[in-house]
């Protein structure tokens, strides 16, 4: 834990104090009403693990009754880890989310954070698209288009990985990509050669980071340019 150490006199005597920051805190919401992905699990236990190394610490949660302004006022960053279905959040949870991020508050989607909330526009325009379809799981190529940001400053030009590959729709003109795909590269691609797989924007005073990236436990367990990548997503969102 990061500390500060005052030196001070009192009488020609010395004295120490210390003070402590305190650790910035996230929270995981991986509510599913639609598909479960069962590499939820493991997605915790890496978030928690990269908190243990990067000084944050990590609630989790399936309840949407937790989104209040009182509650969320403590976490520095959401985490969406992939949450699914529709009508997740009633009124008044759907404001507190919005005050949060107006007050500068982090977000991070994973994977199937773009596979919910289709009934909420609000919520499309913050993660940046909506998934439309998937072919197989299969190896791909992609192009890191930009390591100027801490999710890709230490990943290659190319990336040789294996996932589920999200073709989107709605896709947000406001978005700064960061990777695409190579859709030569793999059967299924429907984006015309321009498809995005990660992406940060600021949105409404928050900041916003998204990854296609984390349907196979792989991606969680033993992927280390994954965790990588992830580890810079959160660490965007928690303003470092």
């Amino acid at each position: 834990m990061m500390k500060k150490v005052l030196v001070f006199f009192v009488s020609g005597m010395l004295f120490l104090s210390f003070t402590y920051k305190p650790k910035n805190k996230v929270l995981i919401f991986s509510l599913t009403k639609g598909y479960h992905h069962a590499c939820i699990a493991d997605g915790i236990t890496a978030i928690k693990l990269i908190g243990e190394k990067d000084n944050f610490t990590v609630d989790t949660t399936t309840n949407p009754a937790l989104f209040t302004d009182e509650n969320l006022k403590q976490y520095k960053a959401l985490i969406f880890l992939s949450p699914t279905g529709n009508s997740l959040f009633n009124a008044d949870q759907q404001k507190a989310f919005m005050n949060y991020i107006h007050k500068g508050g982090g977000f991070v989607g994973i994977h199937a954070a773009t596979d919910c909330l289709y009934d909420w526009d609000w919520y499309g325009k913050l993660v940046g698209a909506y998934f439309l379809k998937h072919p197989k799981i299969q190896q791909a190529t992609l192009n890191v288009i930009d390591h100027n940001h801490p999710s890709t400053k230490q990943l290659p030009d190319t990336w040789q990985h294996t996932d589920e590959w999200y073709n989107f729709k709605q896709v947000s003109p406001d978005i700064h990509v960061l990777i695409k795909i190579d859709e030569s590269t793999y059967t299924g691609g429907e984006m015309n050669g321009n498809h995005p797989i990660a992406w940060y924007h600021k949105f409404e005073g928050g900041r916003i980071f998204y990854t296609e990236l984390g349907h196979t436990k792989d991606d969680y367990t033993t992927d280390t340019l994954f965790i990588q990548h992830l580890t810079g997503g959160i660490n965007y969102a928690l303003h470092r």
